[in-house]
This record gives C-alpha cells, structure tokens and sequence, in this order.
C-alpha cells in the first residue's frame, strides 16, 4: 500500500491530533543563518494550544550552547519543553565511554571546524594534529567545505590506519552561511565507502527520538508528531520510531522540490521513494 502524502499550507489545520511535536533546527527554525519569523510564531501557537515542544538537533552544538544561540536569535526558550542535541548525546558517549567507545582511546585528530564546542571538555581526551597518533577521528561541523574532495586524502590516510571516525549528526547536507553545503555524515559515508569504521550519533536513529520524548508525561506514539526537512534523517527517524511525520520542503531539499508556497507533491513522493521514507505531510515552511 502507498503512503498517502498531504501538502498542507499550514500546520494549524492537521495538528490538533497530536499533543507533542518533535522539532527540528536546521532547515526547519533557520534559513540559511537567518531565523523564520513565521516558524517562530508557529511555536508560539503550539505552545498555546498546550502542545509539548521539544527540540531535536543533529548539531554538534551541545545543550548549552544551542541555548545560547537560541536566545542571541530571539526565539522564545519558554516554547520548548526540552533541548535536545546529537551534540550533548555524543558527550555524554564520550565520557561514560561504555559499548564501541570503550575501546575508542583517548587521542583524537578533528577534522573540519575544530572547534568543538566543549565536546571534550573535562574528559580527559587529547587531541593530535598527527592522524598517525590518533585512536579516532573525531568530525564537528564542515561549515565552508564545497566537495567531499577536501577530505579525500585525510580519509583515506584515515582508514589506511584503520581507525575510527566518530561524528555528531547523520545529515550529508545542511544549511552552512546562507547555502546548502556538507555536513558531517557526507564524511561519514564516504569513509565507510573507502571501509572505515564509522560511529554516528543522531537521527534517523529511533532511539534518539524516543530518548527526547522520554520527559513528555504519558507520551504515546499516536500523539507524536516530527516536523524536519530533511527526509534521510527527522522523515526516516519519524517512520522507524512509528511516528507521523511532516516535511519542510523549503529546507535542505528545496533546490529539487522548489521554492513552491504549496509544496510539488508528485517530487515529495519521488524524493520519499528513493530514501523509503514517508512524510505524513509536506508544507513549504513550518507556519501556523
């Protein structure tokens, strides 16, 4: 059976059945660098109909820090019942160093934007500028890289020695300085092409999802919601976790869906088919 796709205008007239809204940052609050007046006001009307708001970044950013940048950018802290980030996931790996990251070692080599944004901070991790003395690969943000080529001869060196890449998020594209450029599961793949090891944390993994709604009080998967751009990652999650889903079509994808104010469905359905997985409904921007 086909999945049905509904485009929608606005979220105010399918929402009512749900009680909480997973939400995500990238692509769905921001434009570019630059905050949608609009999906802040669509927040604020949730919040008003009593709807439980949670945040959910694939960013690296940890808690705090996504606090902070919320805030410089006037979006309302009050909406959110909780921040969410791969970020703060990803942390909290490093320093129970339980699973696959007690065997990581401590000594790590970043690649792309290094600074870090207190990833390792307090944990007793060492960072080397030598890949050869390096347990693991450690990728942030890759903000301004235009090709997947820049990284080539570090990820290949990289997987010549065997080691690990570690990295926050699973998106391979994001919005970077007004454009949509290369995120850190772009990386990611390419390595586990040339046979790397590669341990990410974020969406599309169920378990993500499920954590950020672990503090709604008797949450139920029919009443829960993800609203994201991006169908590889917040539309993929949604469907495993066995959640609804609605997609921005003006975010990471919106050079193939268009900049269409009533989102190009038979595209939508294309796009879903290719990475099977199945938006509920399609809206341009997240609005009320």
């Amino acid at each position: 059976m086909i999945k049905m796709i509904k485009p929608i205008v606005n979220i105010s007239k399918v929402i009512e059945p749900f009680n909480t809204v997973v939400v995500g940052c990238s692509g769905v609050l921001t434009e570019g660098n630059g905050v949608k007046s609009e999906a802040v006001e669509a927040l604020v009307s949730l919040k008003r109909k009593g709807k439980h708001i949670i945040l959910l970044s694939n960013t690296a950013r940890r808690v705090e820090s996504m606090v902070a940048w919320l805030h410089e950018n006037k979006v309302p802290l009050a909406v959110f019942d909780a921040v969410v980030t791969a970020g703060e996931i990803l942390h909290y790996k490093f320093k129970a160093r339980q699973g696959e990251f007690a065997a990581l070692g401590t000594t790590y080599y970043c690649l792309g934007d290094c600074r870090e944004m207190g990833m390792f901070a307090n944990l007793g991790y060492q960072r080397t500028d030598d890949l050869s003395r390096a347990d693991f690969m450690y990728v942030s943000e890759v903000c301004g890289a235009k090709t997947i080529d820049d990284f080539l001869p570090s990820l290949e060196h990289a997987a010549g020695l065997g080691i690990p890449m570690v990295c926050a998020g699973n998106d391979t594209s994001t919005y970077c300085n007004g454009d949509i450029g290369l995120a850190p599961g772009a990386l990611a793949e390419q390595y586990a092409v040339l046979g790397g090891k590669i341990i990410t944390v974020g969406k599309p993994d169920a378990k993500i999802i499920a954590y950020a709604l672990d503090g709604v009080p008797g949450v139920k998967k029919e009443s829960v919601v993800v609203i994201g751009d991006n169908i590889a990652t917040d539309i993929k999650g949604a469907n495993l976790l066995g959640v609804s889903s609605i997609l921005v079509s003006k975010g990471v994808h919106v050079n193939f869906l268009g900049e269409g104010y009533i989102p190009d469905v038979a595209k939508t359905r294309e796009l879903a088919t290719n990475f099977d997985a199945y938006p509920d409904f399609v809206v341009s921007n997240l609005r009320w």
